[in-house]
């Protein structure tokens, strides 16, 4: 099986992290991937992080499931969606979800990031758990 790992920097526009994401799938379709790998968060990196609530989608409902679906399918390729912000029940708290699509568009995994990321150096310090639930 040929996979593709894809890079890509991602900013704070849903749309152009979407169109590049695509450009890459489709490049990774033409070289005969039948498997495409998407980074952390490549549809959404936010200025903050409760940006991410803003764009936390119900499963089975939303942009990046169905941009992330019809890519597969259209492509005929297999396709980790990286991660992405999906809703919980606390409203102050997203799931950062890794979703696999098979060649068919249909979403047949989900994983939701167990070890959330923490740095603290005393200088400055990151928190994933401050706007993340972790999965089990």
């Amino acid at each position: 099986m040929k996979v593709a790992a894809i890079q890509m920097v991602s900013g704070i526009s849903l749309d152009a992290n979407l169109s590049a994401a695509r450009a890459l799938l489709d490049q990774a379709a033409r070289s005969g991937a039948e498997l495409a790998v998407l980074p952390e968060y490549f549809c959404f990196m936010g200025q903050q992080d409760a940006d991410k609530l803003l764009l936390a989608e119900q499963p089975g409902l939303g942009t990046v499931q169905d941009f992330l679906s019809d890519a597969a399918r259209e492509l005929k390729l297999w396709i980790v969606g990286g991660t992405m912000p999906m809703a919980t029940d606390d409203p102050a708290h997203a799931a950062n979800a890794s979703l696999v699509y098979d060649h068919k568009g249909h979403c047949v995994s989900r994983y939701d990031k167990i070890h959330l990321f923490r740095y603290d150096n005393g200088r400055e310090a990151y928190d994933e758990a401050n706007v993340l639930t972790p999965g089990d």
